[in-house]
């Protein structure tokens, strides 16, 4: 398993034979230049969205039709692209699992919020998710944008992820002393990936909270484009 950091809380995670780009944001991400779009994109074969804040959705629509691959995500927001926009989706809900060419996807809780600008106003693009993807004898979590909360004693027991791609950036999210706590109380991982930071000066720019707080714990600082194999 190849897990890359494309800036932000985008990546791109290789395995099973599958290509998975998890909120590719291109367009006006000061992280990712457009140098390195092509590498980001290439080979793509599925589009996993965790919910529709700008920093998250802003290309999925435009890409899935550029890659001709499908959309993977929260069932009512799935459902409305498929009619509206003609996208390829795969819709489902929280408990559900989708079987993407053998990389198994199961939806779980997040505590945020999806909303989206149109020229009426915010409208609610469904619900926040994160994600557990089964695949190369691994467990990965992708907790996309949330705060600590008590479902993550259950998810932790029953999916038991070895890793955490963990928003960790504070101000929207947990920041990196309460993602140490809820990796800590509520998971057993081997590797930590924390995400959501650094982008904008308002969010945390550091990571040696998490670090401190996770010993025995592989904490890793994501690069750009630099891939971490597991």
């Amino acid at each position: 398993m190849n897990i890359i950091w494309l800036g932000h809380g985008s990546f791109r995670i290789e395995t099973g034979g599958q290509v998975l780009l998890i909120d590719p944001w291109l367009t006006g991400n000061p992280v990712l230049s457009e140098d390195h779009h092509d590498n980001a994109l290439d080979g793509a074969t599925h589009i996993l969205l965790t919910h529709t804040h700008f920093d998250h959705v802003a290309d999925v629509v435009s890409l899935a039709k550029h890659l001709k691959v499908p959309v993977v995500g929260q069932y009512d927001l799935m459902g409305y692209w498929s009619e509206t926009e003609g996208l390829e989706t795969i819709g489902f809900n929280k408990g559900g699992t989708v079987d993407l060419n053998g990389v198994k996807v199961s939806m779980v809780p997040a505590s945020h919020s999806s909303t989206f600008s149109t020229p009426d106003g915010l409208r609610t693009g469904g619900s926040e998710v994160g994600f557990m993807i089964a695949s190369d004898g691994h467990m990965l979590y992708v907790s996309g944008d949330t705060d600590i909360m008590a479902d993550m004693e259950w998810m932790g027991d029953y999916y038991k992820p070895d890793i955490g791609i963990l928003s960790a950036g504070g101000h929207f999210t947990m920041d990196m002393k309460g993602t140490a706590y809820a990796a800590k109380r509520y998971f057993n991982f081997k590797t930590v990936i924390p995400c959501h930071y650094k982008t904008f000066p308002i969010l945390e720019q550091s990571a040696q909270a998490l670090i401190d707080g996770l010993p025995g714990v592989d904490v890793i600082e994501p690069e750009l484009m630099k891939p971490i194999t597991l």
